[in-house]
């Protein structure tokens, strides 16, 4: 049998590929393979040949691939390590963009040489209260030092806002006044407000224990009103349309507004504040809603103050409780007055005109916050979302200022008559009249036996 002569051709550039074709020529041969079979081993032979063929290729491209990676790294290697050299050898200055304010005759450049009364005309503050107010955040507004410009010192950054606070004016204003950005009085003013009220809130403001609410009971007492830990009342805080749902936002006086839920003791200090409701909402909704019925509600006895400062009244428990008007709900931790639509007895229109007599401490505080701080009664461009943390800030300072004696001036007071410039707020929606139960009978002990309670 005659073999062609492709059969014992060798495979290309290699001797293994030579041996295996050899030792296959001779298995043939050696088996006396018919010549039937000649063209599937030469098929088989040239797919041996071509898979060889192609794994070499992939050997030499993975030796390739791994070479240009090692070059990549170590060119990778030689510039970063000539860029750490050059770093070390030689510094660069890069420029930056700064703008330069000249300090000029603004407000605070001036301020050092202010009186004690200019500087409370200016601030609604004594220097002695706004030294005590940087004691108490200048760490919570101080801001680090940079290599691009010095931070703006606590000083003037409770300045710009206490100057919003009581004057809530335009920010480009108050920029001009104090030497710094438009965009730096906004951020400022949202960081001290924060400041105030994440660090000063829960230390000025809180419903009285222990001897301040033997205090608070013995000065309302004075006052003719027994076992009275506080009066309890609402108010209006004017502000401009939000985007979203614009229209519960607008009071019954027709314009945008926040309500101020507040309880205030003898001294005129605010031991409770609750803000941001809607200006449509009415005063009982407010206060279902607060933490402070929570409070009270929540307890087994239904007080809110401790129930071994109750006094008994011909066999009727009177626990310590706060005042409202006739919008609030009648409970026997919140006592109000006798409505005008029935025919009441004189001993019912004493009681309501000795408790409208204790409660005219809470019109006297929302007068002195709003006097102090205007931005109370103006519309502000701040965002609703920031608005009640603004107040309670307010609220904080206004604490702050009563306790110091830092007292409330006359003329701040001049404009918020309903002659002035300012908004009128929305009449009390009075809230029905709770069927008999035992706060009716807690305010009708108190009524009838008022003398008697006052002598305990």
């Amino acid at each position: 049998m005659e073999l062609s002569s492709s059969l014992i051709r060798p495979w290309p550039n290699t001797e293994e590929n030579s041996s295996i074709t050899v030792a296959l020529l001779y298995s043939v041969l050696s088996l006396n393979v018919p010549s039937v079979f000649d063209d599937q081993m030469l098929e088989l032979y040239r797919l041996q040949t071509g898979l060889l063929r192609r794994r070499r290729q992939r050997e030499m491209m993975e030796m390739d691939r791994r070479r240009r990676q090692y070059l990549r790294r170590r060119r990778a290697f030689l510039l970063s390590s000539i860029a750490a050299v050059l770093s070390l050898m030689t510094s660069t200055n890069r420029p930056v963009w700064v703008r330069h304010r000249s300090p000029g005759h603004n407000i605070w450049s001036m301020a050092d040489s202010f009186d004690d009364d200019e500087w409370k005309a200016q601030f609604r503050v004594s220097r002695a209260t706004f030294d005590y107010l940087v004691e108490l955040i200048g760490p919570a507004i101080k801001r680090r030092r940079t290599n691009y410009r010095a931070p703006i010192e606590p000083r003037r950054r409770l300045a710009i806002t206490l100057w919003w606070f009581s004057r809530s004016g335009e920010y480009r204003s108050i920029a001009d006044m104090f030497g710094v950005g438009i965009a730096t009085v906004c951020v400022i003013v949202r960081q001290v407000t924060s400041a105030i009220v994440e660090r000063l809130y829960h230390r000025f403001v809180s419903l009285p224990s222990g001897q301040r609410l033997d205090d608070t009971i013995r000065a309302f007492k004075d006052r003719c009103y027994p076992q009275c830990a506080g009066a309890i009342g609402v108010t209006h805080i004017p502000i401009a349309p939000p985007r979203t749902n614009p229209d519960h936002y607008i009071n019954k006086k027709g314009w945008h507004s926040v309500i101020l839920q507040a309880v205030v003791d003898h001294n005129v200090c605010f031991t409770d504040v609750y803000a941001g409701w809607p200006g449509s909402t009415n005063s009982a909704t407010v206060l279902s809603s607060s933490d402070l019925y929570l409070k009270a509600e929540d307890r087994p006895d239904g007080y809110l103050f401790p129930r071994e400062r109750s006094l008994v009244s011909d066999g009727v428990e009177i626990p310590v409780h706060l005042i409202g008007d006739l919008s609030f709900p009648l409970k026997p931790w919140l006592m109000k007055g006798y409505s005008e639509e029935h025919q009441l007895s004189p001993v019912q229109r004493r009681f309501t005109y000795t408790l409208s007599a204790a409660r005219s401490v809470v019109d006297t505080a929302f007068t002195r916050l709003k006097g102090r701080w205007r931005c109370l009664l103006k519309k502000s461009d701040i965002d609703i979302l920031m608005m009640p943390r603004v107040v309670a800030a307010c609220c904080v300072l206004h604490n702050i200022c009563e306790l110091r004696g830092d007292g409330f001036l006359p003329e701040w007071n001049t404009e918020m008559a309903p002659s002035g410039n300012y908004l009128i707020q929305p009449d009390r929606e009075l809230h029905a009249e709770d069927m008999y139960c035992t706060a009716e009978v807690i305010r009708d002990t108190i009524t009838y036996n008022l003398l008697t309670i006052l002598q305990y």
